[in-house]
């Protein structure tokens, strides 16, 4: 078939936003009684992708699927989210294993807001409060139990973790089942405007004319803004009511995460079960398990899961401000090959402590980072 030159729906970016898009509409159009168009020089939903499904972001994110949101008006967007997974667990490689919120008193306020919304739309889950009874809860699952400063557990029954490139893959087939079409290997270099809006899109391998077009393209979206010749800086009216002028419009952060290189099987319950995904915030001081050094006594947390696609147990911390220009991170090559986005000793460290803070099963593990 014929490189396209024009198109209804012109998606950019082959991740879990732009497949999503061209799924949704595939469907929409379906509803209507349509067959989404592809034929020779033209198509109705054309997904384009520098690099190849799954490529960027959507390929080594953490998976974590969940509907432990402090905005309430996500609430029910997340929970029909987490329904959507549920729908096809084997095409989106989805593990329904539940997600659990452990905290310390300082969130105790914010996490029970949380529990009460989930109840008042229905999203199952369990609000464990005080120290000793969160304990109890806790060594109930796991015997060896033993992060300090605990005083509540909000226990999702519904959410768990999806294996990353595996679920884009899928996701990609049932955007290609309802007609649409994905071309990767296909870099934009421009767009052409009339009339305030993008009347085409310019590629390394020829035009498209677009009636519409999704920009879907993660932490590249800067790049896209740059080329159409958008304000490099916004004014914010504040809660403060003052108006806040010159505003960087872009700044990165980088999301710590990497996989111990342990058997995933190490963390079973004690039924022998797959674990949910394990979030834990909490003040107690998290000292070093290697020289018993102070790490830090401020607020800390992290999020652990056993996962076979990565073949260890794969986790994170809390994420940190890129210090870089943000004209100057460097985006490509994506994930730990950009020398702005790779863990370090230190977080392996720090990581690794936490993980033996919370269950007496991880001391001395050597820390192994595969990604």
């Amino acid at each position: 078939m014929a490189f396209p030159n024009r198109a209804k729906y012109l998606i950019i970016g082959a991740g879990i936003h732009g497949l999503s898009a061209a799924w949704h509409l595939g469907l929409a159009m379906q509803a209507k009684g349509q067959t989404p168009r592809n034929e020779d020089g033209a198509t109705d939903i054309l997904v384009i992708d520098k690099g190849g499904i799954a490529s960027g972001a959507s390929g080594i994110a953490c998976g974590v699927v969940r509907n432990n949101y402090f905005q309430p008006a996500m609430r029910e967007l997340m929970a029909h989210s987490v329904g959507i997974w549920e729908s096809d667990a084997e095409a989106f490689s989805y593990h329904r294993v539940g997600y659990m919120q452990i905290s310390p008193e300082s969130m105790h306020a914010d996490v029970a807001q949380i529990a009460k919304e989930q109840k008042e739309i229905g999203y199952t889950s369990t609000f464990v409060e005080g120290e000793a009874d969160s304990m109890a809860y806790m060594r109930d699952m796991f015997d060896d139990w033993q992060a300090k400063g605990i005083t509540s557990v909000l226990h999702e029954t519904r959410g768990g973790y999806a294996n990353n490139t595996a679920a884009i893959y899928g996701l990609a087939g049932k955007a290609e089942a309802t007609g649409a079409r994905i071309l990767t290997g296909v870099t934009v270099t421009g767009f052409k405007t009339g009339g305030g809006a993008v009347t085409a899109v310019e590629t390394d391998r020829g035009v498209i004319e677009a009636e519409n077009v999704v920009v879907a393209v993660g932490p590249w979206v800067k790049t896209f803004w740059d080329m159409l010749g958008l304000p490099k800086t916004v004014d914010i009216k504040g809660a403060d009511g003052k108006m806040h002028t010159d505003i960087p419009m872009w700044e990165y952060w980088s999301l710590q995460e990497g996989t111990l290189g342990v058997d995933p099987d190490l963390q079973k319950t004690n039924r022998g079960r797959m674990p949910p995904v394990i979030h834990v915030d909490t003040d107690a001081p998290l000292y070093s398990d290697v020289d018993g050094s102070l790490i830090t006594d401020q607020l800390w947390g992290i999020y652990y899961k056993p996962d076979t696609n990565f073949g260890g147990i794969q986790g994170g911390a809390m994420p940190f401000k890129l210090e870089t220009n943000p004209d100057d991170v460097a985006v490509d090559p994506y994930g730990p090959e950009s020398p702005d986005f790779v863990v370090g000793d230190e977080f392996a460290h720090m990581w690794c402590s936490a993980l033996a803070f919370c269950q007496k099963r991880f001391e001395g593990q050597t820390p192994k980072y595969k990604n």
